[in-house]
């Protein structure tokens, strides 16, 4: 009998062992980590900047040789421009296994607009599209489970946001400070739209103005399933938007 049990023990850690195996190989455990404002926040005086960043040659997405954002040419419209993206984070398990990780995809294929009127400035309109035909995590099998069973990308190809409410400016947003505010409007995943409150931060970058933002939600509320793997892998039912957004005029 006490060998008996000892195969038992045998082959269950053979069975864990093998799936944990497989779990690391498909789905790395390398996460990208939450997105943040760049480093490289300026301040600005009337007409005139002054750049944080300490490397002027960096190749972060918002250096920039162009003409610097002031109170002078904040008013007016801005578009999304290179540098921007935006992705999904959930948590997934092994079946087997508690170990949990996060899953992260994302998209550079992020356009829009957003209006700024004043002073006192104020966002007065947004209207931003995410193709999330090209989300790309680190397995390309999670992609394709994303694609046909959670996002149904073939048949909802796009995200979108629409500000429904407008959004003053802390005047702090020009003396060069990172900003806290509040974004309401319409959201669309998954064909459904939900009106969603989004916390984002945003500075002044160059010739740019920089805003990054996040919010977690039960994928229910967008009529998402939770993806699996052949019942390999759980994935929590809440996700978590994430984007970093770079505007220029």
């Amino acid at each position: 009998m006490r060998k008996l049990w000892i195969a038992i023990a045998a082959v269950a850690v053979v069975v864990i062992g093998g799936g944990a195996a497989i779990y690391f190989l498909v789905f790395p455990n390398d996460s990208p980590a939450p997105l943040t404002l760049s480093s490289t926040g300026t301040t600005v005086a009337g007409s005139a900047t002054t750049a944080a960043s300490s490397d002027p040659s960096s190749s972060d997405p918002s250096s920039s040789a162009g003409t610097p954002v002031t109170a002078d040419n904040l008013a007016g419209t801005w578009k999304v421009t290179d540098g921007s993206i935006a992705g999904y984070r959930v948590r997934e398990k092994l079946a087997q296994l508690p170990a949990k990780s996060d899953a992260v995809g994302r998209t550079s294929d992020v356009t829009g607009t957003v209006t700024i009127d004043g002073p006192p400035f104020m966002v007065s309109a947004a209207d931003l599209t995410v193709d999330v035909t090209t989300l790309a995590s680190d397995s390309d099998r999670r992609d394709g489970q994303i694609k046909r069973r959670g996002l149904e990308t073939d048949t909802y190809p796009t995200a979108t946001f629409k500000l429904t409410q407008p959004v003053a400016i802390p005047a702090e947003a020009l003396s060069g400070s990172p900003v806290t505010v509040q974004a309401t409007g319409d959201m669309t995943i998954h064909g459904v739209t939900k009106s969603v409150t989004i916390p984002l931060q945003t500075q002044i970058n160059g010739d740019k103005i920089e805003i990054v933002g996040s919010l977690t939600f039960p994928m229910s509320d967008f009529g998402i399933d939770p993806p699996t793997i052949a019942g390999i892998v759980d994935v929590e039912s809440n996700a978590t938007l994430e984007f970093q957004v770079f505007l220029a005029e």
